[in-house]
């Protein structure tokens, strides 16, 4: 028997009796000892398999580029984000933007604005929608992340990236082939999702994409919710750190599936209905305890039509 056969064999044998992940487990624990981590091969295993949550914290944090690849550099990089972080607090109470009282998702949110340039004048100054996504999505990462240095920064890089996703399109054209395909793909979905998501759901039901164009719901649907806050808010933390897991490792499509499956899951709810409104307030609060088989059958229906995600330089 091959290699690969067994462990093959053995996969199968450990999901029977209720060990489902061992192996990948054993995979990724090998990976991380590498004196050297291979951002490559972090990625691609970020992929396809989720993230054990012992280990979910360290893998985005070098994926993000918070840690560097090389182990002894990870102590004396993590005391520089700490220093930093208590810099940034510091001098956002010298100023009366944040004391003791402030919830702590909106210190983050005045910290990444003091470090990007963008801290208005007044903390009473009105937020602006850029502001609730990224409190949306610091609120998700707080209750996935216990240390609130890992979490602020953790946050800050994965907003980061999305806005890259979002304002890095129209290099494209200069860069040419200097771009990396998968990325490519990611920047270029980012603009086009809601399209992306409309001709996914028509492969997978035509009838149920029938039904959201006569009800005039599909440019109604709540895409920000869904793309911009990358369903912070709207699927609970358990299940969406799966989907962020694709997210970090450099896999935005995941989101596009993830919205087919919710239609899917619910399709007869929202075939019940006939108004755009009460559509897409449903889509908004869909009920919870669906979300872990959603995302589940979101994975299987990327792999099914993008085929087993690899990053290739």
């Amino acid at each position: 028997m091959t290699e690969d056969s067994q462990r093959n064999f053995r996969s199968v044998y450990y999901e029977k009796v209720g060990f489902r992940g061992v192996e990948e487990k054993k995979s990724l624990e090998i990976l991380l000892k590498d004196d050297r981590l291979d951002i490559e091969k972090l990625c691609t295993f970020s992929q396809r398999f989720p993230l054990p949550s012992m280990y979910r914290a360290l893998v985005w944090k070098v994926l993000l580029g918070i840690l560097p690849p090389h182990h002894e550099s990870h102590a004396q990089v993590m005391m520089y984000r700490k220093e930093q972080y208590s810099d940034v607090l510091h001098a956002l109470k010298v100023v009366r933007f944040v004391n003791d009282a402030t919830p702590q998702v909106e210190v983050y949110l005045r910290m990444y604005q003091l470090e990007s340039g963008k801290l208005p004048r007044n903390p009473s100054f009105p937020l602006k929608p850029e502001d609730e996504v990224f409190l949306a999505i610091a609120k998700a990462m707080e209750e996935m992340v216990e240390d609130s240095v890992d979490c602020y920064w953790i946050t800050r890089c994965f907003v980061n990236q999305l806005n890259k996703y979002r304002d890095s399109l129209p290099q494209l054209a200069v860069r040419g082939g200097n771009v990396m395909s998968w990325e490519v793909s990611n920047l270029f979905l980012f603009h086009h999702q809601p399209k992306a998501f409309e001709q996914y759901l028509n492969l997978e039901d035509s009838r149920l994409l029938s039904h959201l164009k006569m009800c005039s719901a599909v440019s109604r649907l709540p895409y920000d919710l869904w793309f911009k806050r990358c369903f912070a808010g709207c699927l609970p933390e358990s299940s969406l750190q799966r989907v962020w897991d694709k997210v970090v490792s450099g896999s935005c499509k995941i989101l596009v599936f993830v919205a087919v499956e919710i239609l899917l899951t619910f399709k007869l709810k929202v075939m019940a209905l006939n108004n755009s409104e009460k559509i897409t307030k449903f889509l908004e609060n869909i009920p919870q305890d669906s979300s872990d088989a959603i995302v589940s059958k979101a994975i299987d229906l990327w792999h099914k039509h993008c085929g087993t995600p690899v990053h290739s330089a």
